[in-house]
């Protein structure tokens, strides 16, 4: 009972926090023997298509497409295409106001992907670029994300996802923004280590020629896309000076609903994404795959009430002054966890709450996504995520 309470510690530990130590301590090993990839400022630059999905944003769409229209790049270089299947507000009509923007529209909603799937044939770039209609790009971002494809074994890039915090921050927004920070690290150092393990729907962009379909049930599009250029032998890239801005979830039960549907999600591509959790296909890829997705995604939310009902009876029995105390500080962590629930319900902002709240959260969610992929409750289609104003 000892051994698989330390067993479960450390893998709670290492998930969260040991993964980050142990990747910065390899990356500055690699560091010493190998040079970064060097990027030529003259390159040619490569067209790209801006492909964006729309789902009932008329109260946006207009500012995501003057966004879309301002990036610094060659405007004879750049296609954008809007895909607004089954909206059912004015969003395509206002896309139509547009002559520069392709609109692709029809009133069936069958999901992102399959949404996607139906534009692949209208896509002429190079290279494609998924963003969000709710996110908003930097001038800069297309070509900061295009440089890494002077690198020929890079077959995706990655942006960065930039969380706009106020300082009067809910623990929803507070906590969001936090963790969207951790990731940005730990996203650099696996990318500097050797490729990153995933991408996210608000900025990414491929080699159009590597895109692979992905079945149309398929929950989070923007990972398995990357994910299966990836099990190919390419690398997955990472760019923080291309950043999509986007405000948090409106509340922690908005967070909570894109949260579980994220875990669906992360089971669903686990149950699909063979090759990358084949050591023998590219040992170092699926280290960093296991360690920075596998693990969140399936057992350790399970492992933290492992833990709690050991350390319950392991105190219980043997008396030991050490596991009384880690059993004190686990019930401090849940009650700090409660207090920030309450103080979430009644508007009051404490900070130093939203952490152990956040990740109680987080990990709920895991659990909950979790039972509804087995329940095939978890539909592909994506659903407007009300967000902060």
């Amino acid at each position: 009972m000892i051994i698989i309470f330390w067993i479960s510690i450390f893998l709670i530990v290492y998930t969260f926090v040991g993964y980050g130590f142990v990747l910065y301590i390899l990356v500055r090993i690699k560091g010493i023997f190998k040079k970064p990839y060097i990027f030529k400022t003259e390159a040619a630059l490569p067209s790209v298509t801006v492909l964006i999905a729309a789902y009932n944003e008329e109260d946006i769409i207009e500012d995501k497409i003057e966004n879309t229209l301002q990036l610094n790049y060659p405007k004879d270089k750049v296609q954008a295409i809007f895909i607004t299947d089954g909206s059912s507000d004015s969003t395509a009509d206002k896309v139509r106001g547009f002559d520069d923007i392709t609109l692709l529209h029809q009133d069936i909603r069958a999901g992102k992907m399959a949404a996607i799937k139906r534009a692949i044939p209208y896509i002429k770039g190079e290279i494609t670029v998924f963003t969000d209609a709710n996110t908003f790009l930097n001038k800069e971002a297309l070509l900061e994300l295009v440089k890494h494809y002077q690198n020929p074994k890079v077959g995706a890039v990655a942006g960065e996802k930039r969380i706009l915090v106020e300082e009067t921050a809910d623990a929803s927004s507070a906590g969001e923004g936090f963790y969207w920070k951790y990731e940005s690290k730990l996203k650099k150092w696996d990318y500097e280590l050797y490729s990153n393990v995933g991408a996210a729907g608000e900025l990414f962009s491929i080699r159009t020629n590597l895109y692979q379909p992905v079945e149309s049930d398929t929950i989070i599009d923007d990972h398995m896309i990357a994910m299966r250029i990836a099990e190919n032998g390419f690398i997955i890239a990472y760019e923080p000076g291309a950043y999509a801005m986007e405000t948090a979830s409106a509340d922690v039960k908005e967070e909570l609903k894109r949260k579980i549907r994220i875990a669906a999600g992360g089971i669903q591509s686990i149950m699909r994404l063979k090759k990358a959790a084949n050591p023998f296909n590219n040992p170092v890829f699926t280290f960093q795959y296991i360690s920075h997705r596998v693990l969140r995604w399936t057992i350790t939310p399970f492992l933290l009430f492992l833990v709690f009902i050991l350390n319950v009876i392991i105190a219980l029995d043997t008396q030991n002054a050490f596991y009384q105390i880690f059993l004190v500080l686990q019930v401090l962590f849940y009650l700090l966890s409660l207090t920030g629930l309450y103080f979430e319900s009644r508007n009051i902002r404490v900070k130093a709450l939203f952490i152990p709240y956040y990740f109680c959260v987080m990990n709920y969610a895991v659990l909950a996504g979790i039972i509804r992929y087995y329940k095939k409750n978890q539909s592909a289609a994506w659903e407007k995520s009300k967000r902060k104003i």
